[in-house]
């Protein structure tokens, strides 16, 4: 009774907003009051539902994504109020996450084509690479690949990083690596990338890199049946890590060390499942790379380390 009582008072808020010129900032509270009642996940390049309010309400308007205060009084017609409301139906009716519904998403200052062929950028690795830079961990890499590679975000921000190193980019799924190239040649770096599609690393028989970057399937199975539908809305292949989440790496760290150079590293995102990795890879020098989200989510991992693995 109280979810069918919820669902008629985000209804009438709905007609509400739609019935008249509202200023942008009284459809902000309508939609985040909406979102919020309506228990939305987030996590997908927003933080929450005033962020992905926002998001949407200014790229209905073709507004700048980080300018509402400037705009906050402005009138928005009725007929517009129309128009978003039936984003902000789906994005509530279907669960669909906002970077679906633009079309877009934003990473670390930059802008990129999304949608549901690959996981909607969002990585850690961006954040852990910058930092491995300004530490002096990582100082050169004139050949780097980035292992499922997705929409190509994070091999997008690595090859600025990086302005003259070789980039390549591998990815099971054929329609992600469709997406990358649109999203390599919106940002101009599809002169100096090679993709390849392939399981693990298996495109990749006669390189070698100086640098590999990985964000793989690493949700455990029991973390999968949990997602919500937000998350369920992406490639499952890009999530799905098996029973401990560690199915891709055992497979990528049993086989990086020969695609590595002398002073080859590996930049590998695991996310919450530090403790399954240990478990799966107990005797593994790495080193953690602290990021805003915590402290054991990303690990730098040295070619010499595997080597003294076995």
């Amino acid at each position: 009774v109280w979810s069918w009582c919820l669902q008629r008072k985000n209804q009438q808020r709905l007609k509400w907003l739609c019935h008249a010129d509202r200023r942008l900032i009284d459809g902000m509270r309508v939609v985040v009051s909406i979102f919020e009642s309506e228990h939305l996940s987030f996590g997908q390049g927003t933080a929450d539902a005033f962020e992905d309010a926002a998001w949407l309400l200014l790229w209905s308007l073709d507004l700048p994504r980080d300018r509402l205060d400037d705009f906050r009084d402005s009138i928005v017609p009725a007929s517009e109020w129309r128009a978003i409301s039936h984003l902000i139906r789906k994005r509530v009716d279907q669960r669909t996450p906002v970077s679906y519904l633009t079309g877009e998403a934003w990473l670390a200052g930059l802008r990129f084509r999304s949608d549901q062929r690959a996981l909607i950028p969002r990585s850690l690795l961006v954040e852990a690479l910058s930092f491995c830079i300004d530490e002096g961990l990582i100082t050169q890499a004139s050949r780097m690949l980035d292992l499922c590679t997705g929409s190509g975000s994070i091999l997008i921000h690595a090859g600025h990083r990086f302005p003259d190193a070789a980039l390549f980019g591998s990815d099971l799924s054929a329609q992600a690596l469709e997406l990358a190239r649109v999203n390599l040649k919106e940002h101009g770096l599809s002169g100096r990338t090679t993709l390849k599609q392939g399981s693990v690393l298996e495109p990749w028989d006669e390189d070698c890199f100086d640098l590999i970057l990985c964000n793989p399937p690493y949700v455990n199975q029991g973390s999968m049946r949990a997602l919500p539908a937000e998350f369920l809305a992406e490639p499952a292949s890009a999530l799905d890590g098996g029973l401990d989440g560690m199915d891709f790496c055992r497979s990528f760290l049993s086989e990086a060390q020969a695609k590595l150079s002398d002073e080859g590293q590996i930049l590998l995102e695991i996310g919450h499942e530090a403790a399954h990795f240990d478990a799966a890879f107990p005797a593994l020098e790495k080193t953690w790379i602290p990021v805003q989200a915590g402290e054991s989510m990303v690990a730098l991992i040295t070619g010499k380390a595997l080597m003294r693995l076995g």
